[in-house]
């Protein structure tokens, strides 16, 4: 390496002096300085001493000052004609405790000699030292600050607030679109609630129909109170900047007896309700056979109730398993178990519930009529929606006298003989079962309520 000592350096001929080649840098060595270039009108900011106390500004410099735990003082440095500093909020608190700007003597701000304050939120401040008349001029200010999203940014479904949080609800098919991230990881996570469609129930002494699969996850940093089936922190969805599909299951269809309007027909258990990794099972039906033999309950989220049709004296069918798929915590409970065969028994079992079996039909004594028929299992309360609400229930059993209420959470009562001969559907949105028909041909059995999906998160 070559090295060149002179005084001075001109130009040979022409206007330009030229120092390095194309794509070389020419730097300015450790403790050196420049003189006659002028500056650019930018200082170098400083971020290796935060300033927390007074100090005096250097001309070329830019100071981040933290006044968290205090107001602060800045003296300005002597001026001279294009001397340039800045000033930053660090930690956004100027509005809290202000930076003071000192002009140190004599010297003007803005054309007066005296004390100038930031006192706004995130504010940044760019001085230039003009002359004696005016001293330092403020060439630039930032009343506003531009940070990373401290919070999760979406829409879809109704969107509503409580509190701190939003709350999204979906009561139909939709999409669930995350615009952006927050910058925190422990607020990405959302609290959700997927419940699904409830089973559809039987008829002629029909089983009532299970309740939707209610799953339910609260994240630590949404505050509600949860239901008993909160699966927690290990179970909640952590969203990224992407689009969610949402599926709300429809109910299933509740059967009709041979003479009523429309003919007959097959109940059908619920639809699946999914969001993200979360999917909750559709509600099982309610055993209804009008024919020779008894018909048990289907499986589902939570099992339907059990079906009593046929003559002679067998033992009642069982109601179908809840939370079919499994899932911890489970998602739904069995359905109950028809009465006897005898006439004078007659009854069929209620559809399960998100936090209760359905229940059995229970005989009297002596053998005359059911003392109840299967009431539906009670469903889980959450206030996941702002207000204290039971979502999930099983529907009731029907029979020739007596009929099964609904479970609380939108389960369907069931009918009787010779009236009411229309049993109750599960409420729209509940994830309630329907409830079972009673003994006429004409008798209709309840359709299942669809299901719902609410996602829950911290906002502000």
């Amino acid at each position: 390496m070559s090295k060149i000592e002179v005084d001075a350096i001109d130009k040979q001929s022409g206007s330009t002096l030229t120092l390095g080649g194309s794509g070389t840098a020419v730097t300015l060595a450790c403790g050196a300085t420049q003189s006659g270039f002028g500056r650019t009108g930018t200082v170098d900011w400083q971020t290796g001493s935060i300033k927390t106390t007074t100090f005096t500004a250097v001309d070329g410099q830019g100071f981040f000052v933290d006044t968290s735990s205090g107001a602060v003082t800045a003296n300005l440095p002597s001026g001279s004609a294009g001397a340039i500093v800045a000033f930053a909020d660090y930690t956004n608190t100027f509005q809290n405790n202000n930076l003071t700007i000192s002009p140190n003597g004599s010297q003007k701000i803005g054309g007066v000699a005296d004390d100038a304050f930031l006192s706004t939120e995130g504010q940044s401040v760019t001085f230039v030292y003009v002359d004696d008349t005016e001293g330092w001029k403020n060439i630039q200010d930032s009343t506003s600050n531009v940070t990373g999203n401290a919070f999760i940014v979406a829409t879809g479904g109704t969107e509503t607030t409580s509190g701190s949080c939003k709350i999204h609800t979906f009561t139909g098919p939709g999409t669930f679109t995350v615009s952006a991230a927050a910058a925190c990881a422990a607020n990405n996570k959302v609290s959700h609630l997927v419940v699904a469609g409830g089973g559809g129930a039987g008829s002629f002494h029909g089983g009532g129909g299970g309740a939707g699969g209610f799953r339910e996850a609260k994240s630590p940093v949404t505050p509600y109170c949860s239901s008993p089936l909160d699966g927690g922190s290990p179970n909640t969805v952590t969203v990224t900047a992407q689009a969610y599909p949402i599926t709300v299951g429809a109910g299933g269809v509740g059967k009709k007896g041979p003479t009523a309007p429309g003919g007959p027909n097959t109940p059908t258990s619920g639809s699946n309700s999914i969001f993200s990794t979360v999917t909750s099972a559709g509600g099982g039906k309610g055993g209804g056979n009008a024919g020779s033999a008894n018909e048990t309950g289907t499986a589902g989220g939570s099992g339907g109730g059990g079906q009593n049709g046929a003559s002679g004296n067998q033992s009642g069918p069982a109601g179908g398993a809840g939370n079919t798929p499994p899932v911890s915590p489970a998602q739904g409970q069995n359905g109950g178990s028809a009465g006897s065969d005898d006439n004078t028994f007659r009854g069929g079992g209620g559809g399960g519930g998100a936090t209760a079996v359905g229940s059995n039909v229970t005989p009297n004594v002596p053998d005359t009529n059911p003392a109840s028929v299967g009431p539906g299992g009670n469903g889980a309360t959450t206030s996941i929606n702002g207000s204290a609400t039971t979502f999930a229930g099983g529907g009731g059993g029907g029979s020739t006298c007596v009929s099964g209420t609904g479970g609380s959470g939108g389960g369907g009562s069931g009918g009787t003989n010779p009236s009411p001969t229309q049993a109750t559907s599960g409420t729209a949105n509940t994830g309630g079962g329907g409830g079972g028909a009673g003994n006429p041909d004409s008798s209709v059995a309840g359709s299942g309520g669809s299901g719902i999906v609410i996602i829950r998160y911290k906002f502000s």
